[in-house]
Formats: structure tokens, C-alpha cells, sequence
């Protein structure tokens, strides 16, 4: 429909309106007609491919729950939905849908957007601007990269038991996790760590939410070597924030 428009004289913008395709895929088809006619214009079916946002089944979820135990291939910290979705074997999954098993799962974890707390008058704004703010100016200076991450119990629901979940909010708040049936211990977290130091390749300022590293020698003993990785520890929450 799209060609046709243009053959008969409206333009791209009008193509693009009356058909429902967006500017570029006009463009393209119409690129493409005039340099091999109708034979070289690629005709898709529109909306997403049927049974890619199927619910996942049983041996698929008990698949995703195991993974999720483990540590993913390296360099990478913590699962993300994509790559979980190459690791299920059968019947294809989407990260989408795998997204979306994690939301009925409890695991979904909203990332905080800190640009509120610049100017907020309230002890989560006298952190933000005290703590945070001048170690993510010295890393973004540097080149390097700024995470949000914590350590959380997700109680049992359903069919999934009681699980610590390790998470991290990387580029665009995009969530990564393991879930563990116990307490993670300092060897989990000193690989979380030297795993997003090694995948970053540059400095880190990491926020992390639930756990007081203070009391941990192993995690002080690898923050002293490791001067290129900024830690900071989450306070919990008080009523004016």
C-alpha cells in the first residue's frame, strides 16, 4: 500500500501516515520497488510473530529457576532476560516473556531514578548529593559506568520457593539476578563485583541496597585493591524520604 501511495504522487510523511509504516519502512519499500519492482519489496506480516509471547511452560520455568542458581557465562554479572532466553532448549522464548515470568514471580525490581533526590530536603537528599554525587561525577569523568544493585528475600508463592535475590540495574535500568536458595555469602557478592568490574572495563560506582559491607573483612580486603570500583551503600529508607 505503501509503494502504491507513492506511485501515485503523496509522499513519504503521507505514505507513512495512510499506511501505518513508519517513515524509513516507506522509504525502504520504495527504494527497493524502484531499483527491482514489485519482487524486491519485502511484504511481512505486521504485529509480533505468533507464539512469541506465549506463557512459558512448566519444564521452561523449572529451567529459568535453575539458571537462575547459577552463575551466568562470563563476563556477565547476573542473568538478563535475553540471556536466559538462549539458554532454554525446545520451544523458543522471548525476553519479553521471560520478562514477563519474572513479574508474576515477585523478581521484578523497579530501578530508582535518582534525579529526584538532587534537590529533594530530606536525608535521602543530603546522601544523594554528599555520597553519590561526587563519586558519579569522578566516574563519569573517567569514562566508567554507574549501577544500582541490592540483596533481597523474595518469600514463596505458588510453586517457587523462598529465594535471596542478587540483582542489578545496569544501562537503561535493564535488570540482571541470581537467585539463591540461601543467604549469599561473601564469595557471591566478590564475584558480582569482579564480574561487572571485568564486563565494564572502566570504573564502577556501584549503589547497592540491603547489605552493610562494613562487616565483611573479605569485601573491604578486595574494595582496598580494587580502587577502580566505587561502592556505596543504600541507607534504609526514613518517613521524609
Amino acid at each position: 500500500m505503501a509503494v502504491r501511495l507513492r506511485l501515485d504522487g503523496h509522499t513519504v510523511a503521507e505514505a507513512s501516515r495512510r499506511s501505518g509504516l513508519s517513515a524509513p519502512t516507506v522509504s525502504a519499500a520504495w527504494k527497493a520497488f524502484r531499483e527491482g519492482g514489485w519482487e524486491a519489496v519485502s511484504v511481512k506480516p505486521r504485529g509480533r510473530r505468533k507464539g512469541s509471547g506465549d506463557a512459558l511452560g512448566a519444564a521452561q520455568r523449572r529451567a529459568l529457576r535453575e539458571r537462575l542458581a547459577e552463575l551466568p557465562p562470563a563476563p556477565l554479572p547476573a542473568w538478563n532476560s535475553r540471556a536466559l532466553a538462549e539458554t532454554l532448549k525446545g520451544k523458543p522464548a522471548s525476553p519479553r516473556a521471560i520478562e514477563h515470568w519474572w513479574a508474576a514471580q515477585g523478581l521484578t525490581v523497579p530501578c530508582r531514578d535518582l534525579h529526584d533526590l538532587e534537590k529533594r530536603r530530606s536525608s535521602a537528599g543530603r546522601w544523594f548529593r554528599q555520597r553519590v554525587r561526587p563519586v558519579r561525577d569522578v566516574v563519569n569523568k573517567a569514562g566508567g559506568e554507574c549501577w544500582q544493585g541490592g540483596v533481597r528475600v523474595v518469600p514463596a508463592a505458588g510453586d517457587r520457593p523462598r529465594c535471596y535475590q542478587l540483582y542489578l540495574h545496569g544501562k537503561r535500568g535493564a535488570l540482571h539476578m541470581r537467585c539463591l536458595p540461601v543467604a549469599p555469602v561473601a564469595d557471591d557478592y566478590l564475584t558480582l563485583f569482579e564480574r561487572l568490574l571485568v564486563q565494564a572495563e572502566a570504573p564502577i560506582a556501584l549503589l547497592f541496597h540491603g547489605a552493610w559491607f562494613q562487616a565483611s573483612p573479605e569485601v573491604q580486603e578486595w574494595l582496598a585493591e580494587h580502587l577502580e570500583f566505587h561502592l556505596i551503600n543504600v541507607p534504609p529508607a526514613t518517613p521524609d524520604d
